[in-house]
């Protein structure tokens, strides 16, 4: 439905490896799901789920998240 976003914001400076990863997936009503995990890099980390009617209020969501995170010094990079 979405393909996963994986941002990361590193420096090593102040020892911080952080990874931020968002998808979007269809739910069993007809709905869509977006799935949020964050953590240090090299860990599982944290998640979160948020249900939405629509895929569109999810993706508007999803949209949301990067823009905040990207604000905070987060990047797009592999996972």
């Amino acid at each position: 439905m979405h393909e996963p976003v994986h941002l990361t914001r590193c420096d090593p400076l102040c020892n911080m490896a952080r990874f931020y990863r968002l998808e979007i997936a269809p739910d069993l009503f007809g709905g869509a799901v977006l799935l949020r995990q964050w953590g240090r890099i090299g860990t599982e980390g944290q998640g979160r789920r948020d249900w939405y009617s629509e895929a569109g209020a999810a993706r508007a969501a999803c949209d949301d998240w990067i823009r905040r995170k990207c604000a905070r010094g987060y990047q797009a990079g592999g996972e």
